[in-house]
């Protein structure tokens, strides 16, 4: 699986928001751009993507900035992957054959990438983020 920038930094921004969800007030897009390395006019093309697809909504003026639209609990790793990407594609042979060879191949890598996709839309961003919470409390600094 190939995971573009794009598409990282979306979710990205859907976990830095699924953490901030219910506090009330909007994340600016400086403040990821800046936690993450990622050029904040890119970020704000991902997020009117987001905005678009209905996953997170914006707050305009000096305490504004974007938050999520749906409980992080709505929303899986594989939604905002597929509105970031498009749609998935089914995998076809790059040769020009036909053979048995080929076709059972492809039969297999298409399991394979449905398995992936069940898997992703089955990942929500609240679980995400309980995740990013146990890994910040096993660490240990000296």
């Amino acid at each position: 699986m190939r995971i573009s920038a794009k598409t990282e930094y979306a979710c990205i921004a859907m976990l830095e928001l699924t953490v901030a969800y219910g506090a009330g007030e909007p994340v600016r897009i400086r403040n990821i751009a800046e936690a993450h390395g990622i050029p904040s006019r890119f970020l704000v093309q991902i997020l009117l993507q987001l905005k678009g697809a209905g996953y997170v909504m914006s707050t305009r003026g000096a305490s504004g900035g974007y938050q999520l639209a749906k409980p992080p609990d709505e929303v899986t790793l594989g939604e905002v992957m597929q509105v970031i990407d498009g749609q998935d594609e089914v995998i076809r042979s790059s040769t020009s054959g036909d053979s048995a060879s080929a076709r059972v191949l492809v039969a297999a890598w298409n399991e394979v990438a449905e398995t992936e996709r069940e898997m992703l839309h089955a990942l929500t961003f609240s679980e995400l983020a309980s995740r990013q919470r146990k890994t910040a409390e096993n660490m240990y600094y000296i």
